[in-house]
């Protein structure tokens, strides 16, 4: 198994996206194709990128991560979407994108990686438990704008 940052747009890959997306969401409904720009945005950006897990052509996985900053963090990695295929769970993907996750946030010169998991996903935190991470006591609030 290999985990590279995408580099290149194809309509198979976001297609593909979209599928485990779909496995990640709440309601387990398609919230429609993710625009191209997006893809481009990120391929294009110093400090986003979507790193991609695939074994034999296939992706099995994706986490896609940003820097974020602040006087007072300095540098952090936040981690928006991580999925791994529910078909493969259990056999390894997920440690290697976390370490991959790792890794990347050190090549950026982060100190921390940051990310929220809800309530009612204990698989997720039981994995983020075993991999070392804390739990960070806040409330997360959402705006439009």
């Amino acid at each position: 198994m290999i985990v590279k940052k995408l580099e290149k747009y194809t309509i198979e890959t976001a297609n593909r996206i979209r599928e485990l997306l779909i496995e990640l969401s709440r309601s387990g409904k398609d919230k429609g194709e993710i625009p191209r720009e997006w893809f481009e945005d990120v391929i294009n950006s110093n400090w986003h990128d979507l790193l991609i897990a695939k074994e034999d052509g296939q992706i099995l996985g994706l986490a896609c991560l940003s820097v974020t900053m602040g006087p007072g963090i300095r540098k952090n990695a936040y981690l928006e979407d991580f999925v791994v295929d529910s078909k493969i769970r259990g056999r390894g993907t997920g440690s290697v994108l976390w370490n991959a996750m790792l890794d990347w946030a050190k090549e950026k010169g982060c100190n921390k990686l940051e990310f929220t998991c809800g309530n009612g996903r204990e698989a997720a935190q039981a994995f983020y438990k075993n991999h070392g991470a804390e739990i960070y006591e806040t409330n997360f609030f959402r705006k439009d704008v």
